[in-house]
């Protein structure tokens, strides 16, 4: 049975992967915030690296959509 590589840092690379997309098609947090319906506070401590903040499935899913990404595309590494 192969065995699975989990990413220990799948919050950290998501969060990256969200500030890449926004800065790519010019929304700013703001924007973004009023797109998925969410507080810009909220939006800026889920792209803080020292927030450390977890966020929901829906959340994800949601910025994922408003983004025009897949959720793939967020979870990927940079390296992959």
């Amino acid at each position: 049975m192969e065995k699975l590589i989990f990413d220990a840092n799948i919050y950290d690379t998501i969060r990256k992967n969200i500030r890449k997309y926004r800065k790519e098609k010019n929304i700013t947090s703001m924007q973004l915030a009023e797109m998925v319906d969410l507080s810009h506070d909220f939006i800026r401590q889920i792209q803080s690296d020292k927030a450390g903040y977890n966020f929901s499935v829906d959340t994800f899913y949601r910025i994922s959509v408003a983004l025009g990404v897949t959720l793939d595309d967020l979870i990927k590494k940079e390296n992959d």
